[in-house]
């Protein structure tokens, strides 16, 4: 099993609307970076744990708990549709370069799991364990990331408490 954190914008999906959608599972898409993409197509696994990180608003923080799930593990529809979606005017995803026959973007669906303690990106950062992770690194913007088996633990054990 690996672990990720994965970052939404509450106004797209908050750690409710999971809580709360059909099967608690939402389709992850809009990822737009080369680098988030090859982690969730090639890397994530069905089954491995991420943490649901809320990244707008006046303190980002991880919100939850989440897991990779099989269903609409695949290319992203919502991106290659020119004839539902025939330009980015009405839908923000639209690539006109990315196609059913050779995609460019992919999204998996995930779970949720369950509800954490808010975690501010701010008391995040007041840890020397967490030094090195990713999300912590200047400039860092992707959407998806991994997380090291001991970041994992030390935040859910340590920060958490689970």
């Amino acid at each position: 099993m690996q672990y990720w954190l994965m970052k939404s914008e509450p106004d797209e999906v908050s750690i409710d609307d999971l809580a709360v959608a059909p099967k608690q599972t939402v389709p992850w898409f809009g990822v737009r970076n080369y680098q988030a993409r090859n982690f969730m197509r090639d890397t994530m696994q069905i089954g491995d744990l991420a943490f649901f990180y809320h990244s707008g608003g006046a303190a980002p923080g991880i919100a939850e708990f989440a897991r990779s799930v099989p269903s609409l593990t695949g290319p992203n529809p919502v991106c290659c549709t020119q004839r539902d979606f025939p330009s980015a005017a009405v839908n923000p995803y639209f690539d006109p370069k990315s196609s059913p026959d050779k995609p460019r973007w992919w999204l998996r669906e995930v779970r949720f799991v369950s509800k954490s303690r808010y975690l501010p990106l701010a008391e995040l950062r007041a840890h020397p364990e967490l030094a090195n992770m990713r999300l912590l690194a200047r400039g860092n913007r992707l959407s998806i990331t991994p997380v090291s088996n001991a970041e994992w633990a030390f935040i859910t054990q340590e920060l958490m408490g689970q």
